[in-house]
């Protein structure tokens, strides 16, 4: 159905403009072609007959039998005799004398000569059709000498040869025209042929999509735009494979990472029900467990539920002033006892001032939140996690640097993406990092994150001050402290 709708559209749209070019131009090509030697034949005329009555005029003054004599013999002996006919008009219209030596018995219809006998240069044009069909141009001019019994002399030449030679010309251009038409349909049809075909094959591949055969891949045949579609769709397809692969990992993942806990709290329950005793010492690490894997649910849930609204876009926000260092100091004060117990060293170089954010004050603390566990977790013991709060040209940039094992090159440009985990041996859903970016993103921010495998990793949180309200602070750094970012990362 496609092919045959494509093929009618061409032939509507294309073809047929063509033929009406086409029918157009040899319409206008026979007009102009017929106006050409129409009017060379008559220039033609025109000229013998200037010549004539140039001729004539210097006889005005001879004997009128002598100049009778002379418009005969001009008539019947004429050079152009053989190519034209030539006749003598008397003053009742009939044909006194022809070059042709036929006799003209009945008065014959002249339109030629009633023009030229009423025309202001006494010469008369016409195209006419003889009694017997054939096409001729007849030009007739007035003889100047008023006591002569000739009053005009008339040429007739026969258009049947032009007219010929107009049907050549008009089968040369046909030919051509045929020839050109037959190009275009077999171009058309190999252009469309060269259209369907990756349409079909987009087509086929699209319906295997939808089938969830991610495997298909089009074959690109061309660079122009179909090529760029068939690179668009495969690419579509590697990244849609992609991320139902990450989504499979996610799923696995956050399936093992709701085991555990849950592993945990129904084993310590049932160790504290079959409790025998006071045991505080057993009862106080059991609910102390089952407090933890609790509240590690209770993260896992609240980051699921937040993917979820920021992919409906419905997460919204409650901003007002916030002191950003208040909410960043008690994201560091929770993770310093983990930090302490991993034999991590967890330092935060908190500046006394800096300006005021305007942002949703839980949403920003649950990024500080999300960044320090992302760094603790990816940190081993005797590694060391930096914080620094630098301010700078109406930003602020929240630096937490680790010395963890860092991200290759590979994964480093997905690790904000969702689902997506570059090391599947540490903990955690994959979709913390995205959360906190589109929270950032919501506050007209940015995360940047530089890693390098085995060596460490930093992210930048870039938070604009409040300039709204005229409440931002000076930062109280000494003065001769440069701010460079790059230089601060590395000391960090």
């Amino acid at each position: 159905m496609a092919i045959k709708s494509i093929t009618q559209r061409w032939i509507v749209n294309s073809l047929s403009v063509i033929l009406v070019a086409i029918i157009f131009i040899a319409i206008a090509f026979s007009f102009a072609m017929k106006n050409f030697y129409y009017a060379g034949v008559k220039q033609s005329i025109e000229f013998r007959s200037t010549q004539v009555r140039k001729a004539l005029n210097n006889m005005r003054n001879d004997d009128v039998v002598n100049f009778n004599a002379t418009v005969r013999d001009f008539v019947e002996n004429s050079e152009d005799k053989n190519i034209m006919e030539i006749t003598a008009i008397d003053y009742d219209g009939r044909v006194a004398v022809s070059s042709s030596g036929f006799s003209y018995n009945q008065k014959e219809k002249m339109p030629d000569y009633e023009d030229a006998k009423v025309s202001s240069t006494r010469t008369g044009y016409r195209v006419l059709k003889t009694a017997g069909g054939e096409r001729v141009t007849a030009v007739t001019i007035m003889i100047p000498y008023t006591n002569s019994e000739y009053s005009a002399i008339r040429y007739v030449v026969s258009m049947e040869q032009v007219d010929k030679i107009l049907f050549l010309y008009m089968l040369v251009f046909l030919a051509v025209a045929i020839i050109i038409l037959t190009f275009v349909m077999i171009s058309g049809f190999y252009f469309i042929k060269s259209i369907v075909i990756p349409v079909r094959d987009v087509g086929s591949a699209a319906r295997r999509f939808a089938t969830g055969d991610m495997s298909a891949r089009i074959i690109k045949k061309s660079d122009d735009e179909l090529g760029e579609l068939c690179d668009i769709i495969n690419y579509m397809a590697d990244e849609i494979s992609a991320s139902e692969e990450m989504k499979n990992e996610f799923i696995s993942s956050v399936s093992h990472e709701l085991r555990t806990p849950l592993t945990a709290i129904k084993g310590w329950s049932e160790t504290l029900m079959t409790l025998e005793g006071d045991d505080k010492i057993t009862m106080q690490k059991g609910m102390r467990v089952i407090t933890s894997e609790t509240e590690r649910l209770s993260i896992m849930v609240e980051e699921l539920l937040d993917f979820s609204r920021i992919q409906n876009g419905r997460l919204t926000l409650v901003k007002t002033t916030i002191d950003i260092l208040a909410e960043l100091g008690e994201a560091v004060m929770i993770y310093t006892e983990r930090a302490r117990r991993d034999k991590i060293e967890l330092i935060y170089n908190e500046p006394e001032m800096v300006s005021f954010v305007f942002g949703d004050k839980n949403r920003l603390r649950q990024v500080f939140i999300n960044v320090i566990d992302n760094a603790l977790k990816y940190s081993d013991a005797g590694d060391t996690v930096t914080i620094d709060v630098i301010e700078n040209s109406g930003v602020l940039h929240i630096i937490v640097a680790d010395t963890g094992c860092g991200i290759s090159s590979v994964d480093l440009p997905k690790v904000k993406t969702k689902f997506y985990k570059a090391n599947l041996t540490r903990r955690g859903s994959g979709i913390g990092l995205a959360v906190a970016n589109e929270i950032v993103m919501m506050h007209d921010g940015e995360i940047d994150i530089q890693s390098e495998l085995n060596v460490g990793t930093t992210v930048i949180i870039k938070l604009p001050v409040n300039l709204k309200k005229g409440e931002q602070r000076k930062t109280e750094i000494s003065t001769t402290m440069e701010f460079n970012l790059n230089d601060d990362t590395k000391k960090a």
